[in-house]
């Protein structure tokens, strides 16, 4: 027996109608509707571009941005620059009497813990001496100078080293220049470069930002700081021994010393 409350009765022209008179939903056309929708939404996403990274290539446009860093340190080596020269009626007994002054200012360093390879003949001049009897230009000697260059690596004791070289060599030393330094200066110059590269990024986002932009590949980065050469400070004698004057050991106090990097960074933008 066939119940026509739960098939429904058909009527002339194919509509089918429950028991109770109500049109049947057919749930295929529900179905394909949904489906066709997810259908075109999966299609739409499939034809959609992903986001392009600007490149280096071609006519990019470019942003250019330029960071700078420093970084601080106490230094912790100390470059002496002596001249140790002598003058007598010949050329000869000037340089011997040199080589004498001269021998005697690398044991007073050695005797103070200066290594020998961290002593160095930078220059060696001789030169005759004039004097003007008369106004008349007349040589009355010959001028021997040799400069010595030491790098003292504990600073503590660098005053008393030079101290014993003024003592050992009198009159004939000159302290023409000092200028503390890093032993190992890449590390103080790494920070300060560091520094000068987050503050390049940082601005280059800023930019980028502000002008509607967005930063793609960096197509360069330039360190554009040369390599950093202590500047040396000029000092005056203090009163040779000889002379009979009290010479105590030279106060040297190396303070802290900045290192300073400039970066250029390129970088490729789009919209």
């Amino acid at each position: 027996m066939v119940d026509d409350e739960a098939v429904g009765n058909e009527e002339p022209g194919g509509t089918r109608r429950n028991a109770l008179g109500r049109p049947l939903v057919v749930a295929v056309a529900v179905a394909l509707a949904v489906g066709g929708a997810s259908l075109g939404y999966s299609l739409s996403n499939a034809g959609a571009a992903p986001a392009r990274v600007a490149n280096c290539g071609g006519s990019t446009p470019r942003l250019t941005v330029q960071g700078t860093g420093s970084a601080s340190g106490v230094p912790n080596q100390l470059t002496a620059v002596f001249a140790l020269s002598t003058t007598q009626p010949s050329a000869a007994a000037a340089l011997s009497q040199n080589n004498t002054k001269v021998s005697e200012a690398l044991l007073a360093l050695a005797a103070n813990g200066i290594a020998r390879k961290d002593v160095q003949t930078t220059n060696v001049t001789l030169s005759p001496a004039y004097s003007y009897p008369k106004g008349v230009q007349t040589i009355s000697g010959y001028q021997v100078q040799n400069t010595v260059t030491a790098t003292m690596h504990d600073v503590t004791k660098a005053g008393t080293a030079i101290d014993a070289l003024v003592s050992a060599t009198g009159n004939a030393a000159q302290i023409q220049s000092l200028s503390f330094g890093f032993s190992n200066a890449q590390q103080v110059q790494g920070r300060a470069r560091a520094t000068a590269v987050h503050q390049a990024v940082t601005d280059a986002k800023a930019m980028a930002s502000a002008a509607g932009r967005h930063l793609g590949q960096i197509c360069s980065l330039t360190d554009n700081t040369a390599p950093t050469v202590p500047e040396p400070f000029l000092f005056q004698n203090a009163p040779a021994a000889s002379t009979g004057a009290p010479l105590g050991s030279v106060p040297v106090e190396q303070g802290t010393q900045t290192e300073t990097d400039q970066v250029t960074v390129v970088y490729a933008v789009s919209e």
